[in-house]
């Protein structure tokens, strides 16, 4: 098994934790689910039965029906006039009323009604004692209750306290009717408090404010002039929630719960909660487990979240619901935060009760379970840390000891003074083991290389330089003339051996210094060989140069001008050996393997054969069969066919066979 796999296994071990973990706390999840709602179902059908009485006698709020709604408040209000202590107060929503509309808001302490009331008339201007049939701004509340009906008018001489005044008791002041008038920039608001009006009564509001030219046919006997119909049109139906009913829907309730009870037009009735019993535990009393407890519950809770179903968007602590909206039950989440489980019960006269359950709560329960299995949990990822600290002090002593042997198979100088061990196994160090002891053993033939290169290089520049030697000394003691020319035309063809032997030196290290350069391409080497071939034929009528194999259709990837630099070196070696009008052939075809395709590239000369001792050495620098002392070849020609097909990642060899020698190149080619 390679050591990647081993790695991964034992790291793969390690996902088995959260796995497992996962599984427990979504199956868990599941199972408190479904057992919540159907308990949740149980205790919405009692607290609907209890719910009953309360509600018995209050008139329904029909749909459509104008309503003005007044939002529970637990603080005390004070009535001067500014909107700070109003739920959703905004400065500059209080300070500047340009450009909106008449609006009012309503609050109640169970026992008062508080009004807000926002009038954007630009620049009031206010009542005068002086000049009482003045046109001045006031407004008219209105309470309709049964048959009914009272009416107060709210005036001011001037930013303050105002009392509301009884037309019906010659404009005496009632201060059942207090609050506080205020300008504002664009406008002015008023604040009133008056006694919490019965179920179903209707309050209206009217607001005048003089215009010139606009006075009524019929003016109130007060002498202000109407500019403003009753905002909103008709007598809205006062609709606040239900004291009792809420009292009796709190006791009723568990932690994490709440219960809404709302009318079939969406208006809320009844809304109780009942805070979740989960204690705030305190950091410096908790001891590390508890802690690692802590923090992986958390976590918990969010990915059970994730993996729970997409809940239903539900409005929180609105005063109006779409009931048609909501789901009979499920999960619904708050737009305030925090998700809930939903489940519903009609109530007569088409109201609905709703009961909601924290999730939070839920897993709440399960804490000590979670806390248990994360605990031992804890100890299971220790132990296998501990297995994988093993392993990797294993692996670290393997390559230790690979590192030691590479270390003593080379001297200080370089040179290779030992063989490496053989390694066993079947994973990647031991395959670098292996690797290292080719590499050491390359190493060590190609240091042998030097040496006979150095030997060889030494014996070919042994011979021109005595030639040299010999020629200056035997020139000093020539006595005639054509002696002299003898000795010095021997001593000149010895220099042009030894310019010769660099200039050889010097195209092999400039091609090897190429090979960096050249930029390989996708060709067709058939049409290359081929193309080649019919040159040499036309430069070369003394032999016959024919071209054997396909026309096209042998892709290869690597240089094109090296390859035909290649073939110009064997053709070239080829002609040197074969006697004239002979054969020369060039051929190409597939080389048998499996796997991506190779093309062996073969040159037939008739001729002599090689010597079998050199069949395996005439690729090396400075060998050669020629008569060097008649032609003065220097063996670098099949060298460079060796650089050539190596950087192609191909091989050559030489052998003789029936009628002559063939020398074969095999390359790598492409799909």
């Amino acid at each position: 098994m390679t050591l990647k796999r081993q790695l991964l296994i034992a790291s793969l071990l390690m996902l088995l934790i959260p796995w497992a973990g996962l599984q427990f706390v979504l199956d868990l999840d599941n199972a408190l689910r479904e057992q919540a709602i159907h308990q949740l179902n149980n205790q919405v059908a009692r607290i609907a039965t209890e719910a009953r009485p309360a509600l018995a006698g209050i008139p329904t709020v029909p749909g459509g029906h104008p309503v003005l709604y007044a939002e529970p408040v637990t603080y005390p209000m004070r009535m001067d006039g500014y909107a700070d202590e109003w739920p959703g107060y905004e400065e500059e929503e209080s300070t500047s009323l340009s450009g909106r509309t008449a609006e009012w808001h309503a609050l109640t302490d169970s026992r008062h009604l508080f009004l807000l009331i926002r009038v954007p008339h630009g620049q009031p201007r206010y009542y005068d004692p002086g000049a009482p049939a003045r046109p001045y701004e006031h407004l008219v509340l209105q309470q309709q209750r049964n048959d009914q009906l009272e009416e107060w008018e709210i005036r001011t001489s001037g930013p303050g306290a105002v009392t509301g005044l009884d037309p019906g008791q010659d404009w005496r002041e009632d201060y059942r009717v207090t609050g506080g008038w205020q300008g504002v920039a664009g406008g002015y608001q008023v604040e009133l408090r008056l006694p919490m009006p019965p179920a179903g009564s209707q309050l209206g509001l009217r607001i005048f404010s003089p215009r010139a030219g606009e006075l009524t046919a019929n003016p109130p006997a007060h002498g202000a002039y109407q500019v403003s119909e009753p905002l909103p049109t008709g007598q809205p139906l006062l609709v606040s929630r239900i004291t009792g009913l809420e009292r009796q829907l709190a006791g009723q309730l568990t932690g994490g719960q709440q219960a809404t009870v709302i009318e079939s037009s969406g208006w809320v009735r009844g809304r109780a909660a009942r805070a979740a019993e989960e204690p705030v535990p305190e950091f410096d009393l908790l001891s590390p487990l508890q802690i690692v407890e802590q923090i992986a519950l958390n976590g918990l809770r969010q990915l059970v979240r994730w993996h729970q179903p997409e809940p239903a968007v539900m409005p929180d602590r609105a005063s109006r619901m779409a009931t048609a909206d909501l789901p009979r039950e499920g999960l619904v989440r708050h737009t305030g935060g925090g998700d809930f489980l939903l489940v519903s019960q009609p109530l007569a006269e088409g109201r609905l009760l709703v009961l909601e359950q924290s999730l939070d709560q839920l897993l709440t329960l399960s804490g000590n379970t979670l806390g248990r299995v994360i605990s031992r949990s804890t100890l299971l990822v220790i132990g296998l840390m501990l297995v994988l600290l093993g392993y990797a002090s294993w692996l670290s002593w393997r390559i230790t000891r690979l590192q030691r042997a590479v270390n003593a198979s080379v001297d200080d100088d370089g040179r290779i003074i030992a063989a490496m061990p053989k390694v066993r196994g079947r994973d990647e160090l031991a395959d670098l083991g292996r690797h290292f002891a080719q590499m050491v053993d390359r190493v060590q033939g190609y240091n042998r290389y030097l040496e006979s290169f150095s030997r060889r290089l030494s014996h070919e520049l042994k011979t021109p330089v005595a030639v040299v030697r010999s020629s200056l000394e035997n020139l000093g003691h020539a006595t005639s003339e054509v002696d002299r020319n003898n000795y010095i035309n021997r001593a000149s063809r010895a220099t042009d051996r030894l310019s010769q032997i660099l200039q050889g030196m010097s195209e092999a290290a400039r091609l090897e210094q190429s090979f960096d350069h050249a930029e390989k391409e996708t060709f067709d080497l058939a049409e290359v060989v081929a193309q080649a071939t019919a040159a040499y034929q036309q430069l070369d009528p003394g032999h016959r140069i024919r071209y054997q194999g396909p026309d096209h259709g042998c892709p290869c990837h690597g240089s094109p001008e090296l390859i035909v630099q290649l073939l110009d070196k064997l053709v070239d070696n080829a002609r040197d050996f074969t006697p004239a009008g002979a054969r020369i052939e060039t051929r190409l075809s597939a080389a048998a393997g499996r796997g991506a395709p190779t093309w062996e590239l073969a040159v037939f000369n008739e001729g002599s054969s090689l010597p079998e001792h050199l069949a395996s050495e005439i690729f090396s620098p400075f060998v050669s069969i020629r008569d060097t002392g008649a032609d003065g070849h220097l063996g670098q020609g099949l060298l460079i066919v060796r650089l050539i097909a190596e950087h192609h990642g191909g091989q050559v060899s030489a052998s003789n066979v029936a009628g002559g020698v063939v020398f074969r190149v095999t390359l790598p080619g492409t799909i």
